[in-house]
């Protein structure tokens, strides 16, 4: 029994002594701060995410195309946002964000939206099965067609946006299979767009020409390059229909045949507008090998000082050739509508242009011109023709403008000398200007604010730095909330257990 209290005793002053050692002191100092290191990790982590839940743009975005992350252009636009304006997506929250990876972004890019606009723009959530009535707050959309991702409104004034304005998808696929392979988001190109329209209360009305063989589907991207700025496009026949004085502007794109004399005297009487002139037509002969003979056309633009060349415009100075051949090259500028550009680095790209003959230079002028290296083929050449057989030796214009003023006003006739400066291909590729170049350029004539957006798709197929998908994002949380203490934990541990075996 002696023993064993000895042996009690002599335990006790073994750990009195142990924990009053220098080596178990600062072994226990290293464990508290180790300790204490772990729990503000983990507080950090749990603090950070509810920051970023309250306030989404505290999120930072490392992914190297920056797809999380709004353009500058978007910014700009939503912080001077100075009307409310509400998106309404069709659709429940957990049924669009459970469309993938795609629809995720879509909505991270909205909560950014919201953050930026301090107010002014809000998003919600509205399932049509549970509320059907909602359809009936926007009669003029047509609710028959499927493909309404949402409604964006302000005030009075609507716009539907489709699945087609907001994501990107393999189209192939779609067609064989009627499912969707997503590629990418354009939702906020798409809000941006639709947010420019509903906000603006005095839309420009332009008619886009009919009844010359047009191909709507041709011109269906110049329309909708139209409506995306704030412009209203109605579809007009000069000889059924006329052309009244609400019409600011008025597109011919790609007529297949000449106009007739009562179209063209339509629109000389339009242009004029009572001695008030403060018209636009702007003229787009088809890029297509027709041989179309226009003479009434002709007259009318010969009356403006320009007239259209038959044969083709070619560029022998490589550095401006972009694409498969000598017909497909980037133009120069001139001085016309060039000082307000966004940026003036980027080119403007012709194919398939004729070219435009300025006849009398004190009403007309080029706005859009090859170096002084082109030539013109001719319609009649032969497969003998060489490059440098028909060289100008001087700049051929691309696009011209001749120009007629009232006391206040001028009417404007505007030649791009080929359609297919305006194909879909050409104004969605974000290495040429056309787009910008077209709507800064009636911007201008109509008076109207400069609203130019172009934000590019947001894919996340490129190569990331942060987490593009749902199971990345849960292995990085694992790593970083609990492995990482948990090591720095054990690090600590370890380096006790050695200071105390010292």
């Amino acid at each position: 029994m002696a023993d064993n209290n000895k042996k009690k005793r002599s335990l006790k002053a073994f750990l009195q002594n142990k924990l009053k050692s220098r080596s178990t002191r600062h072994g226990a100092m290293s464990l508290g701060f180790a300790a204490l290191a772990v729990a503000a990790a983990i507080l950090l982590n749990v603090i950070a995410g509810l920051l970023s839940d309250r306030f989404p743009g505290m999120k930072a975005d490392f992914t190297a195309n920056q797809a999380y992350a709004l353009s500058d252009d978007t910014m700009e636009y939503i912080r001077h946002m100075d009307k409310d304006v509400a998106l309404h997506i069709i659709a429940d929250e957990s049924t669009f964000t459970g469309g993938g990876r795609y629809f995720v972004q879509a909505k991270n890019l909205l909560d950014k939206m919201v953050s930026a606009s301090d107010g002014k723009f809000t998003y919600d959530f509205v399932d049509t099965t549970e509320n059907p009535a909602f359809t009936r707050n926007y009669p003029n959309i047509d609710w028959s067609q499927r493909d309404k991702a949402g409604v964006i409104t302000c005030g009075n004034q609507y716009r539907a946006l489709s699945i087609d304005d907001c994501f990107t998808y393999d189209t192939d696929y779609y067609q064989q299979n009627q499912q969707y392979v997503w590629t990418g988001t354009t939702i906020e190109q798409a809000v941006v767009k639709g947010a420019l329209y509903v906000t603006d209360d005095n839309k420009v009305q332009v008619a886009m020409l009919t009844g010359e063989g047009e191909d709507k589907d041709e011109y269906s991207a110049l329309s909708s390059l139209l409506t995306d700025n704030a412009y209203e496009v109605k579809e007009t026949s000069l000889v059924t229909d006329g052309l009244d004085e609400s019409f600011a502007a008025a597109v011919m794109f790609a007529p297949h045949t000449d106009i007739s004399e009562k179209a063209a005297g339509v629109l000389r009487t339009w242009l004029e507008n009572g001695g008030k002139y403060g018209k636009t037509l702007i003229v787009m002969p088809t890029s297509q090998a027709l041989n179309i003979q226009t003479p009434n056309l002709n007259a009318l633009l010969s009356e403006w000082g320009m007239a259209v060349n038959e044969g083709y415009v070619y560029e022998t100075n490589t550095h401006y050739v972009w694409g498969r051949d000598l017909f497909e090259f980037i133009v120069e500028y001139t001085d016309y509508y060039f000082d307000t550009l966004t940026n003036v680095n980027v080119p403007v790209a012709a194919e398939h242009v004729h070219g435009v003959t300025i006849k009398d230079s004190s009403t007309a002028h080029a706005i859009l011109q090859t170096t002084d290296q082109a030539g013109i083929m001719p319609v009649d050449a032969g497969s003998d023709f060489s490059p440098t057989d028909n060289l100008a030796g001087e700049p051929v214009a691309v696009a011209a403008e001749g120009v007629k003023s009232g006391v206040e006003e001028s009417s404007r006739v505007v030649v791009f000398s080929g359609s297919a400066m305006f194909d879909q291909s050409v104004l969605a590729y974000p290495s040429f200007n056309n787009s910008t170049f077209f709507i800064n350029m009636l911007n201008t004539i109509a008076d109207k604010d400069d609203n130019t957006v172009v934000i590019q798709t947001k894919s996340l197929e490129t190569p990331t730095l942060g987490a593009p998908s749902v199971a990345t994002t849960n292995v990085i949380l694992i790593v970083f909330v609990f492995v990482i203490p948990i090591a720095v934990l054990a690090v600590a541990v370890v380096l006790w257990a050695r200071r105390r075996n010292r």
